[in-house]
């Protein structure tokens, strides 16, 4: 059963992708993440588009840091609650079961939280630019997180 939960989530990735989180310090001002890990499920590329499946997590209390992509993300919260904050410092929250969406580019800067008590599990798929980080770390933009 937890073969065919994955490939169905896979399978809803993908669809998102048709219809429409490597935390690599690069920044002097850069908040450093703690508490997450990232295993690559899948990678291709295509012409100039590398398309990476990945499952992140984010222990409880860990953070991503601030960053940015440089290509879009698609995102499905397979376990847990995800609090996601952009610049703005307004968090939006992400409960199991849900999809989102994250922008390219540095203007789309946000961090991502667990702050319960279980690990959050995402399934992300990454459509960036050939040969582009999975993300560009950045500064904190004067958010209390």
């Amino acid at each position: 059963m937890r073969g065919a939960t994955r490939g169905i989530r896979r399978t809803a990735l993908a669809g998102i992708a048709a219809a429409g989180l490597a935390l690599v310090p690069a920044v002097a001002d850069a908040t450093p993440g703690s508490g997450v890990t990232g295993k690559i499920i899948s990678q291709t590329t295509v012409g100039d588009t590398d398309y990476i499946l990945r499952e992140v997590t984010i222990q409880p209390g860990g953070k991503t840091g601030w960053h940015f992509h440089d290509g879009t993300l698609y995102a499905f919260v397979a376990q847990g609650t995800l609090t996601h904050p952009d610049a703005s410092c307004e968090p939006t929250v992400y409960k199991t079961g849900a999809a989102f969406v994250e922008p390219s580019g540095a203007d789309h800067t946000h961090i991502g939280l667990n702050l319960g008590k279980k690990p959050v599990v995402l399934e992300v798929l990454y459509v960036l630019p050939h040969g582009a980080p999975l993300s560009e770390d950045a500064p904190n933009p004067g958010c209390d997180f």
